[in-house]
């Protein structure tokens, strides 16, 4: 039996779910980077609602990204809020129309199946963790994972604390993906 390349696989779920998300963005009127943006935003934490985390987040340029967060903006699906200490930096939020066309835009049917077949079989999860975590290594970028799941995610007798910003965290923030996550 010939061995499986597991990114030769991963290419092809990748076409899958782009020609998914086309024909949802036609139906809606929306580019898939338009959709990326606010499914970004509608699951990162405080940490990560910047423009420079979502340009990092997506691999685009920072001219696409503010182009992207124009138009969203000029649509009224995102929001940009002025940081309350520092003015100069901005934090971008999905507004309730933009979860809204998200939602209609979540997975098909096509997903859903796919799901269920897949959970049969939890232990092809690592697989994809373990490429996605490869990649991620290769291309030097950040792992933007859940925040719960970070090495400096402290739990104290009050709730949660970053142990990296020393803040406190909320039970939203812990189940929310963040820029600064560092692998245990």
């Amino acid at each position: 039996m010939e061995k499986i390349d597991v990114f030769d696989l991963i290419e092809r779920m990748s076409a899958l779910i782009r020609s998914e998300e086309r024909k949802k963005c036609t139906e809606l009127g929306l580019q898939p980077v338009h959709l990326q943006v606010m499914d970004y935003l509608s699951r990162c934490n405080r940490y990560s609602d910047t423009p420079a985390a979502l340009t990092n987040y997506l691999g685009m340029t920072r001219g696409t990204v503010s182009q992207t967060v124009l138009l969203l903006e000029k649509k009224g699906y995102i929001k940009k809020t002025a940081d309350v200490n520092d003015r100069r930096m901005v934090h971008l939020g999905l507004l309730a129309e933009g979860g809204d066309i998200l939602n209609k835009a979540r997975p098909s049917d096509l997903y859903s199946q796919a799901s269920a077949i897949f959970n049969k079989n939890e232990s092809q999860e690592n697989v994809f963790v373990n490429a996605l975590t490869a990649l991620q290594k290769a291309n030097k970028s950040q792992s933007f994972g859940l925040c719960k799941t970070c090495r400096y995610f402290t739990t104290t007798a009050d709730g949660f604390v970053c142990g990296l910003t020393k803040e406190r965290l909320s039970q939203v923030d812990s189940e929310k993906i963040c820029q600064e996550h560092t692998v245990c």
